[in-house]
């Protein structure tokens, strides 16, 4: 049972710093009964500071988007394509929402057709819309997080006590004053943004990449919480036609259930040009012909959480890994200048700590998993 003191930590990084919750804001709490302790104490702070708590607290395996596996596995296409009516509201006119992650069973949609999941994504992308368009605006205030579950911690290769440390270690719940840790990273973040801004191309050397992409005109996000907790990573969309070479990725792909080991793309001109991978290569190649932009990246990012130093099988802890780098295929972040529109946004991790480099404008400024440039 996880101490009381840290899930109040807990809850506090998620209201004040990463929501910033204010007196009369709506805010939507979307988790699974399975998170019962953190969605309590959220209620419980959202009213302290004076927002409205909504919580949308559903049965393990029927939260939607990624993890609504029953609605998968018996929807007809009609049902497919039905767009929520209350998640959509919520995304279209409140302050902001909170994402538990709160999964039990974390395969229960890997037997499902890849086509039901591509059409309820499709069906889903106006939500995926509101909260990038209304978050880039600053009118909706979001963020993803995760409370430990078994599923996860079997998927990590832990006991439930290990994921439950590694996790509040992660979001550093058990720091003294956590919001003042999550600041002085942002600190620290910027000084390498800085180093970045107004520089045009950037190559990645090592070997399992070889490529360049172009972020003139691209602006670099600082990440320390605000959308994703844990956090830890610096963003921004490339140039949608300037990617070109080769990147195989050291990390299982996972979405929606399915586990993509061993994938390797090939750049021309900002699209997907060859795709192939060591497991579920079929998946693969489906979600690239999602639409017109799921070939081309909306994101290139790098990973600076230092405490999270192992591929645990969740995106949202595994994109962080101090010493990685990631792509999303498909939808951009409007924030940082792309223009790359789709209903799906998948991230790629690829592990640089070894015999890696990268360059912008032939400038080295990060070497084998830190950033060397003088700052």
């Amino acid at each position: 049972m996880l101490s009381d003191l840290r899930v109040q930590k807990y809850a506090k990084i998620l209201v004040e710093h990463s929501t910033r919750v204010a007196p009369g804001d709506r805010i939507l709490i979307e988790a699974t009964t399975a998170a019962e302790p953190l969605v309590r104490e959220l209620f419980v702070q959202i009213l302290e500071r004076g927002g409205i708590p909504h919580p949308m607290v559903y049965i393990p395996g029927m939260m939607p988007f990624s993890q609504d596996d029953l609605y998968l596995r018996y929807a007809k296409d009609t049902q497919l394509d039905f767009v929520p009516t209350f998640i959509k509201l919520a995304y279209d006119q409140f302050e902001g929402r909170i994402r538990v992650h709160s999964a039990t069973n974390t395969r229960g949609s890997t037997n499902i057709d890849p086509m039901k999941v591509q059409r309820r994504n499709k069906a889903l992308s106006p939500i995926t819309e509101a909260q990038m368009r209304r978050g880039a605006e600053g009118n909706f205030k979001w963020v993803t997080t995760l409370y430990p579950t078994y599923g996860y911690a079997q998927d990590a290769g832990m006991s439930l006590q290990e994921y439950e440390d590694f996790v509040f270690a992660a979001v550093h719940a058990q720091e003294e004053d956590p919001i003042a840790y999550w600041k002085n990273s942002g600190t620290e973040q910027q000084k390498a943004i800085d180093f970045l801004t107004d520089k045009q191309q950037v190559a990645l050397r090592g070997p399992n990449v070889d490529l360049t992409l172009s972020i003139k005109g691209r602006k670099f996000v600082n990440s320390t919480g605000r959308f994703n907790m844990p956090d830890g990573e610096i963003f921004t969309g490339p140039v949608e036609d300037s990617v070109n070479g080769w990147v195989k990725f050291t990390y299982p792909a996972i979405t929606d259930g399915v586990a993509v080991e061993g994938a390797e793309l090939t750049f021309n001109k900002g699209r997907v040009e060859t795709a192939k991978a060591d497991k579920n290569q079929d998946f693969l190649l489906r979600m690239l012909e999602t639409d017109q932009g799921s070939r081309y990246l909306g994101e290139f990012a790098i990973g600076t959480n230092k405490d999270i130093t192992r591929f645990t099988g969740n995106i949202l802890f595994d994109e962080k890994i101090g010493g990685s780098f990631h792509m999303a295929l498909g939808a951009g972040y409007p924030e940082t200048g792309s223009k790359n529109k789709s209903a799906i946004h998948w991230d790629l991790i690829c592990d640089v700590r070894q015999d890696s480099e990268m360059l912008a404008d032939g400038q080295l400024f990060y070497k084998d998993g830190r950033f060397v440039f003088k700052k």
